[in-house]
């Protein structure tokens, strides 16, 4: 028995704890819409560039260009994150001087259409060309899969910091304050996310994948670069 009154005691207590909501607050929490916050991903496809030679990929890369650091195809990934426009409804309560509103965030995060190069001493069609276009489509796979993790991180971010809760502000700056946390805090998180994709890439990237490249279709690659080298 005296347990159970003790358990009783300590849930009236708590009761008792929660803070009582003002009148503004109940009107801003119980009339604006409730918080939300979407993320699309979505895919813009790609184009294939056979117009550069391997040892202009190789300085596009940055890479030193020594002979086991040709780049023979190259993927161009760009993120691009946009915020898209929602119509914001604001409650005012002159007694207090402040204002709310409900952020309804809704970003679209994707990647503009990526550029794969291949070296153009490769022609399409060979073993050869096939074996480097399959590489970076592993490398566009790759930044593809990557996608829907950054957003389930950054759904859940925007979850836990708006909670469904009303955005509270002075009279006149609940807008501008909201466009400064997006800009200052969340484009620069979002932008965090999606680069973290470059962990895959390094992997994709392996010494051992370059040694199965460079030996790859009969040794025809090797074939093209000393024939290169040669013509010097």
């Amino acid at each position: 028995m005296w347990r159970l009154l003790c358990l009783l005691m300590a849930a009236v207590g708590s009761a008792e704890a929660a803070p009582a909501r003002t009148a503004f607050q109940a009107r801003c929490e119980d009339t604006l819409d409730k918080t939300i916050s979407v993320l699309t991903a979505q895919q813009n496809g790609y184009s294939i560039n056979t117009q550069l030679s391997y040892k202009a990929l190789t300085a596009m890369a940055g890479t030193g260009g020594g002979n086991s650091q040709y780049v023979l195809g190259l993927t161009k990934a760009e993120s691009w994150i946009q915020l898209n426009p929602v119509k914001l409804r604001i409650l005012p309560d002159p007694l207090s001087g402040y204002e709310c509103i409900a952020p309804q965030l809704a970003f679209s995060l994707s990647y503009k259409p990526f550029v794969i190069y291949v070296g153009n001493e490769f022609a399409p069609g060979t073993c050869a060309y096939k074996e480097v276009l399959a590489h970076e489509f592993r490398h566009m796979q790759a930044y593809l899969d990557h996608l829907p993790k950054a957003e389930q991180v950054v759904r859940d971010a925007l979850a836990k910091r708006f909670s469904g809760k009303p955005f509270y502000a002075p009279q006149g700056t609940a807008v501008s304050a909201l466009e400064h946390e997006v800009q200052a805090s969340w484009m620069p998180f979002i932008r965090n996310e999606m680069q973290k994709a470059e962990v895959a890439q390094v992997a994709i990237d392996a010494p051992a994948e370059y040694r199965r490249i460079s030996n790859a279709c009969d040794g025809e690659i090797q074939r093209i670069l000393k024939q290169d080298h040669k013509r010097r």
